[in-house]
């Protein structure tokens, strides 16, 4: 790896190193305790150790799971001492969390991304971060204002296309979401656009109204750009915790949801929740938001943030 590669790494390192503090501290030290406070690996060690994760907000079917590899691991290494689980552990929750090989395809072929959600959770940032993403490698994006029931979502994509200089497509306040897309889709065949970024509406309030609109775009999205590839990304708020994986689940009943952005990981004591939507729904974060720039807007990778998560140093060993 290059050292600037490698400093780079390490930025981002310190960065979600930062903002899992108050996560760390949630579940960590619990656990430093556990293995540094008995003597030898039993039921009860086992039980302590499930409460903690369960309390970290790691969510009973992760910890379930986590604890049943644990166990098979220890009794397969034949370890005797409480303090040697701490690196089983650690391994036992990236293997849960690794992403696989192609998480990010859609960044290598033409492609439609839907970023969804209620509001409030910062969808509309993060579909300008992940612009200004897609932009920082030279490719060309076109964002799509589809929230078209709130016009400050509206104002706030256009300052964010301003900003990282991406074309978007807009109508004004109460137009047809559909139309929208429509008028996205016309535009990104026509400039060529390599990735088609939507901002939609999140009124999970009205379930029926929203499965009606969701249905609507995609019956458009197979007309007129059926060789797209397709993401849809749902965006959720880190700190409403166990909320959101209830926001999940409603929105998963009315679109294929492939991928995940889990924002605000910076303020919150509940980060274990990433682990407990990938062993809940098989679905994968794909991004986690640690701050308000661009850049703080970072690729999931399961070593970095376990690693960071758990303050080992493994990752600035890496990038040297």
């Amino acid at each position: 790896m290059s050292l600037k590669k490698g400093r780079v790494n390490m930025g981002l390192f310190s960065k979600l190193k930062e903002g899992l503090t108050k996560t760390r501290d949630n579940i960590v030290s619990g656990i430093d305790n556990i293995f540094n406070g008995f003597s030898s690996i039993d039921d009860d060690f086992y039980e302590e150790l499930e409460e903690t994760l369960i309390m970290g907000d790691i969510g009973v079917r992760a910890t379930d799971e986590i604890i049943e590899d644990l166990k098979a691991k220890v009794k397969e290494n034949k370890i005797k001492d409480p303090k040697d689980c701490k690196q089983l552990l650690i391994d036992t929750i990236k293997e849960k969390m690794n992403l696989g090989p192609n998480a990010y395809e859609f960044e290598n072929t033409k492609s439609i991304v839907m970023l969804i959600g209620v509001n409030g959770v910062g969808k509309t940032t993060s579909v300008g971060k992940l612009a200004g993403h897609l932009k920082e490698q030279n490719k060309k994006v076109v964002l799509a204002a589809a929230d078209t029931f709130r016009a400050a979502a509206i104002e706030q994509l256009t300052e964010w296309a301003n900003r990282v200089g991406a074309d978007i497509i807009a109508q004004n306040e109460g137009s047809d979401p559909a139309a929208v897309i429509y008028d996205s889709i016309a535009a990104a065949k026509a400039r060529h656009a390599d990735v088609l970024l939507c901002d939609t509406a999140g009124r999970l309030q009205n379930k029926k109204n929203l499965m009606e609109e969701l249905r609507k775009i995609d019956r458009v999205i197979e007309r007129e750009y059926a060789d797209a590839y397709r993401e849809n990304l749902i965006v959720l708020d880190a700190t409403t915790g166990q909320n959101a994986l209830s926001q999940l689940r409603e929105f998963n009943d009315v679109t294929n949801i492939t991928g995940i952005i889990l924002t605000k990981m910076d303020g919150t004591a509940k980060g274990g929740i990433a682990v407990a939507i990938q062993a809940e729904f098989g679905i994968p974060v794909k991004y986690i938001g640690v701050g308000e720039q661009v850049k703080d807007l970072q690729k999931f990778d399961s070593d970095t943030f376990v690693n960071a998560l758990f303050d080992t140093s493994d990752n600035e060993d890496d990038d040297d």
